[in-house]
């Protein structure tokens, strides 16, 4: 007669499950936050400092993670016009992306009028609280956004973790190692590939704080706001939602085509990641991690350091359907019927704007109000009236910002014939596969001496 082992009891199981994933680590501390900011207010806004020490860690390390990534990616490909290529490639993907999100917003805002009838004296709206969320501040022109992105110091790029400056002098560090070639500087590739090495090491470390950081960011988000907004603009946040669940769809659809893979597959293999951007409202928090996800499931080290970086600073879909929606919302709200001629000035305006939107605090609203001024009819202290809102928006934005910005990775890749279909395919399948080992640099001949050989697309 045998003995049969008797399973683990069920809290053994669930305590086994909490100490091994992250996933579930990330979720307790999601409801956690949830009951103790409803709960208790004062103190979530009092471990407020647990989500903002972890995002100010994480983005320690993206500038030489991304600095690293981009040379060693146009090292490899060994040849900076194949990187132009997926550099153009890119904004174009962008532009497209971005553009069409603003279009579905408008759309929908229109057929739904999430304002209508809502019937505000703007007069009654406390524009000085709009300033002192922005700081009195404004958007970059586009002039002043282009001349931003080129580094003043190379020291003062990375310290001010400007990512677009970060990316012009890879890129310049990259041509250069081409352009003299590996047998005269023999040493830089390898230590840029091990320093690379070392930022992954601190990526893993500071991610065991996540479920503190998610804790302390959901935890302040309810105590502070409470979860009545919800109930005041349910109109609004549910249209917002809505188009952007319209936008990821039609995302799939696009990913599908170019590349045969589901984005459902890629949300589940990238689950842990999207619970953490939406537990601390930022996808910064997660740029190291997927860039790791993306190299693992085949993409290409050059297509993945250039696409996802700019991305965030082009390619934000998330916030363009939300400035869209929004723009309608005040509008509607205040009693004013934008004609056709005027929502495309508002597309326009859009269009512009939200390239220069990273990195600047409250720079939704200012986007906004650029856009109220611009229009002349719409007044500007009526942006106001989304305070209460705007952070519930931002797992919306977030989400679709760091999808969207995932599937632009995938799509350039294939486009620019950098995309290993079968390797993602098995790595979204679940199947296990090896980790990308870190390919050697074969010597590269400088360009002036030999031309580089012309790879076909």
């Amino acid at each position: 007669m045998s003995l049969s082992v008797p399973s683990p009891s069920l809290p053994r199981r669930v305590a086994r499950v909490l100490r091994t994933s992250l996933f579930a680590q990330v979720a307790l501390a999601l409801l956690l936050g949830v009951l103790v900011g409803r709960l208790w207010p004062d103190v979530g806004t009092a471990v407020q400092p647990l989500g903002d020490g972890f995002v100010r860690l994480i983005k320690a390390v993206i500038a030489p993670l991304v600095f690293c990534v981009v040379v060693t990616g146009i090292a490899k490909a060994g040849n900076l016009r194949a990187f132009g290529r997926i550099g153009l490639k890119a904004l174009v993907w962008f532009e497209v992306a971005t553009t069409f999100a603003l279009l579905i917003g408008l759309v929908a805002g229109n057929l739904v009028q999430p304002g209508a009838g809502m019937n505000v004296d703007p007069s009654q709206l406390d524009a000085g609280a709009v300033d002192s969320r922005t700081g009195g501040g404004s958007l970059p022109s586009t002039a002043e956004f282009l001349l931003h992105a080129l580094p003043e110091s190379a020291v003062g790029a990375f310290a001010e973790n400007s990512l677009l400056q970060v990316l012009v002098l890879a890129c310049l560090v990259g041509a250069a190692l081409l352009h003299l070639g590996h047998t005269r500087v023999p040493a830089i590739l390898p230590a840029v590939e091990q320093v690379q090495d070392i930022v992954f090491a601190i990526v893993g470390f500071v991610m065991r704080l996540a479920p503190l950081a998610v804790f302390g960011a959901t935890a302040h988000l309810v105590g502070q706001y409470g979860l009545g907004v919800m109930s005041t603009y349910g109109k609004l946040i549910g249209v917002c939602y809505a188009v952007a669940l319209l936008f990821l769809l039609l995302l799939a659809v696009v990913l599908k085509a170019v590349t045969g893979l589901s984005l459902w597959k890629f949300v589940r293999y990238t689950r842990e990641e999207m619970l953490l951007a939406l537990g601390t409202a930022s996808s910064e928090t997660v740029m190291p991690r997927m860039m790791q996800r993306l190299r693992h499931a085949g993409a290409r080290d050059d297509a993945v350091g250039l696409v996802l970086p700019t991305g965030y600073s082009f390619n934000l879909d998330g916030a363009s359907i939300y400035l869209s929606v929004a723009t309608l919302f005040i509008a509607q709200a205040v009693g004013i019927d934008l004609t056709l001629g005027q929502q495309v000035t508002v597309v326009l305006m859009l269009m512009l704007t939200s390239k220069g939107m990273a990195g600047v605090p409250g720079s939704a609203f200012l986007a906004l109000s650029a856009t109220a001024s611009a229009l002349g009819v719409i007044p500007a202290g009526a942006v106001a009236l989304l305070l209460g809102v705007d952070r519930i928006m931002d797992s919306m934005r977030v989400a679709t910002n760091l999808l969207g910005n995932c599937v632009a990775a995938f799509g350039v890749a294939r486009w620019e014939g950098a995309l290993d279909t079968e390797r993602a395919r098995k790595v979204l399948n679940g199947e296990v596969v090896e980790e990308v080992a870190a390919e050697p640099v074969s010597p590269v001949v400088p360009s002036a001496v030999v031309p580089s050989p012309v790879k076909a697309d």
